[in-house]
């Protein structure tokens, strides 16, 4: 529950023409404001605040409890315990009450169990954690963060990493430029250099016309950096095809050659087979004659020696045959794949490139629009804007939620929102001017006398 403040507030009209009688008048208010002394109301438990309930010589007893939607909070030995809504002090003695004569068996140190029962001056309660605070608007790092008793709203704000200007942080404009500036270039070349690789991809489908200096012109580059973004993938463009030529060469040239080796083998082989018909004859004859007594048996056994020679030589040219044939099907096969298979990879390549490039233009279009907001801002700091602090707390109530426009030393309670709003005054503001289309095309963007700067937006 919230802090009721007794608070005096007195009105002085300063349109008065007797300016003594506002002094004084200020004076008598300054002294019924030193001898009137702030009554802060007793904090109740609420929802989101974390418990500590501890039995003095029970340190097994020491628990932490976060009071939960329902109001209780979960405790050993006596379970739930409604809390949310009462003072510290009330909620101590409740709790002490419900302890009161439990028997908590506790082990000492050597090894003995002893029944320790339960005063109620044993407990204390105490708030361990309060339930967190809230700021949004123009602070740097707008969040939740942890409620610290009598924490103030210019605290919370410094917590917070300080006043913003419209929410984002920002250390130095000036540096902040320049690492956009720089960033966007970068972005610039990289969206060339993906242009250009997707042109020499199309070139290899066959679906594109040869690169040239001139489609890379509207990029906002040197022309000596496009043109070294061109010549590198040029040359890289005749490297592949010249690889890729190379490459079907050597197949033709092992089929081709494959072709040969089993003419050659061929040939071999079906001599080999006459050598080994002829052997076998002789075999046979000289067995006949051995067998008649004719010859003898070193003749016979010459001639088996030469039927084995004729069958191995015969089976070696077979299989260096086979070796053959396999290894020009195996040519054969990639040389039919080469084209499908470069035709595949340069369509994935393709579809990368693609991302890559509506990434890219993501990027600069984000850090455009970054460039037009640093422009903005240096323009208001050179112009020296002043500027008005609104802070605004949600505080709920019993009846609802209530707004309170407090300042910087106005203490907070758990759970409230701070909304911190900075008001610039300066003038009549002037709209900034739209990006036409020729900006687009020419790449220049709003400008500013004093800001110097310009951003140009990538054309989706």
């Amino acid at each position: 529950m919230p802090n009721s403040r007794l608070r005096n507030t007195f009105h002085i009209d300063l349109s008065s023409s007797d300016f003594s009688r506002c002094i004084k008048c200020a004076l008598v208010a300054v002294g019924l404001t030193i001898f009137v002394t702030p009554a802060k109301a007793e904090y109740l438990v609420d929802v989101g605040d974390v418990l500590e309930v501890a039995v003095a010589g029970v340190p097994e007893l020491r628990h932490r409890a976060a009071v939960q939607l329902d109001g209780n909070v979960s405790l050993p030995l006596v379970g739930a315990v409604p809390v949310a809504g009462l003072p510290l002090p009330q909620i101590q003695a409740k709790i002490g009450a419900a302890l009161a004569s439990k028997a908590f068996r506790q082990r000492t140190s050597d090894g003995r169990e002893t029944v320790v029962v339960i005063d109620a001056d044993e407990v204390t309660t105490v708030i361990a954690e309060y339930k967190p605070i809230y700021v949004n608007g123009d602070v740097s790092k707008p969040g939740e963060y942890p409620y610290r008793p009598s924490i103030t709203a210019r605290q919370l704000v410094a917590v917070a990493g300080g006043y913003d200007i419209m929410r984002i942080r920002m250390n130095n404009p000036y540096l902040e430029s320049a690492d956009l500036r720089s960033e966007y270039g970068s972005l610039w070349t990289e969206l060339a250099k993906e242009q250009a690789r997707m042109w020499r991809i199309k070139t290899e489908l066959g679906e594109g016309v040869q690169i040239a200096p001139s489609a890379l012109m509207d990029t906002p580059l040197a022309r000596s950096a496009i043109s070294e973004i061109v010549n590198a993938e040029t040359e890289y463009l005749k490297t592949k095809q010249s690889d890729y030529q190379q490459e079907k060469t050597y197949l033709q040239h092992g089929i081709r050659q494959g072709d040969d080796e089993v003419r050659v083998l061929s040939e071999q082989q079906k001599k080999d087979e006459e050598g080994l018909q002829a052997d076998l004859d002789d075999l046979q004859k000289t067995t006949e004659l051995f067998g008649k007594g004719s010859l003898i048996s070193p003749r016979v056994t010459d001639a088996r020696r030469a039927v084995l020679l004729s069958s191995t030589r015969k089976l070696q040219t077979s299989a260096q045959l086979l070796q053959v044939k396999k290894q020009q099907d195996e040519f054969v096969r990639k040389l039919s794949k080469l084209d499908d298979q470069r035709r595949l990879d340069l369509l994935r390549e393709l579809q990368d490139t693609s991302v890559r490039l509506n990434q890219i233009r993501e990027k600069l279009q984000s850090v455009g629009e970054k460039l037009q907001y640093v422009a903005m801002v240096r323009t208001q700091l050179v112009r020296g804007a002043g500027n008005n602090l609104e802070i605004a707390i949600i505080r709920k109530r019993d009846k609802g939620e209530e707004r309170i426009i407090a300042g910087e030393d106005t203490e907070l309670l758990p759970g409230d929102a701070v909304e911190v709003s900075l008001q610039y005054q300066d003038g009549p503001a002037v709209p900034p001017r739209k990006l036409s289309s020729s900006d687009i095309r020419s790449g220049t963007g709003p400008t500013d006398s004093t800001a110097g700067d310009s951003a140009r937006v990538v054309q989706r």
